[in-house]
């Protein structure tokens, strides 16, 4: 299958095309520069050069494919204040890909997020199908109504499918929740958490995650969620705990977390576990990689 993978050349695209790759398929990367594509090009994939905004290229390179993988978001602005355009962004790709790919049962795949899902339960793969409430924030409504878009591709002749991913997708080289606790730490000189830190967090390796991808592109059928969960919730005070001991720093209890945390204060409180059972029944996917706590300890977030 030749596949068109958007955020190919990203901390998870990174991982998802030498394992299309290794698998047999040919892949087709968007790059944003001149270094993402060399990277591309030396991963095995062609690149075409351009971003979300490039409706044009996004169009092209889809409909010369035999299916899409979605991973790319505007990251950098949603994390500066601008989620609600980095959500508009996202939903006019996605749009554009259902027009590419409808009629054709090709597949595709949304990378999307389980971040809030449902907050002090377990969520599951059949949770969070509705629209978006009333009363949720225009950036994370549009990114859950894109999602839900995304499953309706199925009555267009779209083998479409959304592959839910933890807030924390952890490895070697990680720069994302994980790193960015561990700088605050760093930086503050205690590691902290909010209440008595029993909130929890879904994780999974990346290595993981980008095998299961394959499998959705492979193997889900029209209208299907997946979870790319390896641990179903680690507390929050756990991972303080790891990284203090590696830090040296003391574990407390946090007052002001916006003064502490900055901007990953909406997010270190939520208490989201997740479960990938009917996945793993679905598709036989059992991760392979260390859990969160032992990634963390084996040191390589503390060079």
């Amino acid at each position: 299958m030749h596949v068109f993978v958007t955020g190919a050349s990203g901390w998870i695209g990174s991982a998802v095309v030498p394992e299309l790759i290794g698998a047999g398929h040919s892949v087709t990367g968007l790059a944003r520069s001149d270094a993402s594509a060399r990277a591309l090009t030396a991963a095995g994939a062609q690149v075409v050069l351009g971003t979300l905004d490039d409706l044009d290229v996004l169009r092209d390179a889809a409909t010369a494919a035999d299916g899409v993988i979605h991973l790319a978001f505007k990251h950098d602005i949603a994390f500066t204040g601008d989620f609600e355009g980095a959500a508009d962004a996202d939903r006019r790709a996605v749009e554009l890909f259902g027009d590419a790919l409808a009629g054709s049962d090709r597949p595709f795949v949304l990378a999307s997020g389980l971040a809030g899902l449902l907050p002090g339960r377990v969520a599951t793969e059949l949770d969070g199908r509705d629209p978006a409430p009333a009363d949720l924030p225009a950036g994370p409504a549009t990114r859950q109504n894109t999602a839900r878009f995304t499953l309706d591709l199925a009555a267009r002749g779209v083998r479409s499918s959304v592959l839910r991913l933890p807030p924390t997708v952890y490895g070697d080289g990680d720069k994302g929740f994980v790193a960015s606790i561990v700088g605050v730490a760093r930086d503050k000189g205690l590691s902290g958490y909010l209440g008595d830190g029993a909130n929890r967090w879904p994780a999974v390796h990346r290595v993981d995650a980008a095998h299961l991808f394959r499998l959705a592109l492979e193997q889900a059928e029209p209208g299907s969620v997946l979870h790319a969960v390896g641990d179903e919730g680690v507390e929050i005070r756990a991972v303080a705990e790891v990284i203090g001991r590696h830090l040296n720093v003391p574990v407390a209890a946090i007052e002001d977390a916006a003064g502490h945390f900055g901007w990953l204060a909406m997010f270190i409180g939520l208490d989201s576990p997740a479960s990938s059972t009917l996945t793993r029944e679905r598709f036989g996917w059992q991760p392979t990689q260390p859990g969160l706590l032992d990634d963390l300890d084996k040191g390589h977030y503390f060079v």
